[in-house]
């Protein structure tokens, strides 16, 4: 394997508070302005970075396998050893938590890998944390129809929802996930997949509707004629036979049935983690429609906070996914280095700067605040409309 690769640069063509709000809305429109490089800040942005889309493979692999073993060490504290104590037991659930929820985020860098690009490294991670976490990295292979410029913020668009022009009933929606999505997860890999193979129309149904990870539960994923799907099949039955291995093991006296309620905890602790985390990602502001990159720009958010629990909700680069958007090839452990210098670079009125929140509680806060003006605009029309009626008629 070679020391260094270099990823693609570009996305595929298919201040910091809410008092600069307007700023930062999305658009369909082409910037516009009287020079080159006013004409396309992205352009303007990619000169600045050109030299940061090196990968650097000991760095993943070191991040990988250092977090791998210490969350697998924490979980066999919790899971096979009964005579810890609680306060051991507590710690290790916490160390197990948080290392494989970081561990598991390198399935978004998988994604991002070209064809052969660092083909060792996307099997080892298949091997040694996706099938044992039971996150097969093609699940996340629709992450690709989140950056097509066609498809983001649509329906065909599994990792959107308009949750700003929503309800708050939504948000709780989002997170009542939280409770069933790993139980239904387990379900599919122990039950469902062996059926899907005996069944043809089930097999079809079962990889367009239950093989993606996405916040939009009613995704279809598209299946196309050059997928993988004896890779896919392959990683399935692995999936499989592992959940039926933790099935034995607990059924057969093996394991104290509590340790599946804290696999189911720990599951749903790490899926609390990413949904904290996705719904500071973005405005969520689309209104069905697609967007251009520079809309997906002032549709996404950086996080310049470097406090202990940002970086644990936001590891392996995921606090920079504005920049992200506009250069989803970049690696992740070169994205900090490209925003500070964005940041000093850029000119004051780049759209870029509009991206950058001080905090996730800044984006989370704004996020609430637009559903709540939303509801109010909403909840005013009636009246403004009867108010309108009342008039004419006088």
């Amino acid at each position: 394997m070679s020391a260094h690769s270099t990823r693609l640069a570009v996305a595929p063509q298919t201040n910091q508070t809410t008092d600069n709000a307007a700023a930062r809305q999305p658009s369909n429109q082409p910037s516009q302005g009287g020079n080159s490089r006013r004409d396309n800040p992205l352009k303007t942005a990619r000169a600045e970075v050109a030299d940061l889309f090196t990968v650097r493979p000991w760095i993943y692999w070191t991040d990988f396998l250092v977090n791998l073993v210490i969350g697998f060490s924490a979980c066999s504290v919790l899971l096979k050893m009964p005579s810890a104590s609680w306060e051991w037991k507590a710690a290790a659930w916490v160390v197990a938590a948080i290392t494989l929820y970081r561990v598991s985020l390198f399935m978004h860098e998988v994604c991002h890998f070209g064809k052969n690009e660092m083909r060792g490294f996307k099997i080892a991670w298949n091997v040694l944390a996706g099938i044992p976490m039971m996150l097969p990295s093609f699940f996340y292979e629709t992450h690709r129809e989140h950056h097509n410029t066609h498809h983001y913020g649509t329906e065909e668009d599994g990792e959107y929802l308009p949750l700003a022009s929503g309800r708050f009933r939504d948000l709780f929606a989002f997170f009542a996930q939280l409770l069933y999505l790993p139980l239904i997860t387990y379900f599919r890999h122990l039950i469902i997949t062996p059926l899907s193979f005996l069944i043809p129309s089930l097999r079809t149904w079962v990889l367009e509707h239950w093989s993606s990870f996405v916040i939009n539960l009613s995704y279809k994923r598209t299946i196309r004629a050059h997928d993988p799907v004896r890779w896919w099949a392959a990683m399935e039955v692995a999936c499989h036979l592992r959940a039926a291995t933790l099935a034995y093991m607990i059924l057969s006296g093996i394991d104290p049935w509590y340790n599946a309620l804290l696999i189911w905890s720990m599951a749903s602790a790490i899926l609390l983690m990413n949904h904290v985390r996705t719904l500071a990602a973005h405005r969520y502001q689309s209104g069905g429609n697609a967007m251009t990159l520079e809309g997906q720009l002032l549709d996404s958010i950086d996080i310049s906070a470097r406090d202990p629990l940002t970086l644990i909700l936001c590891p392996v680069g995921l606090r920079y996914h504005a920049l992200h958007h506009i250069f989803p090839g970049m690696p992740y452990h070169n994205l900090g280095a490209a925003h500070r210098r964005l940041v000093a670079r850029l000119p004051a009125d780049h759209p870029y700067h509009s991206s950058v929140y001080p905090s996730i509680w800044t984006a989370l806060g704004e996020l609430v605040s637009e559903i709540k003006r939303n509801r109010q605009q909403l909840a005013e029309q009636p009246r403004q409309k009867l108010s309108a009626d009342q008039c004419r008629a006088a």
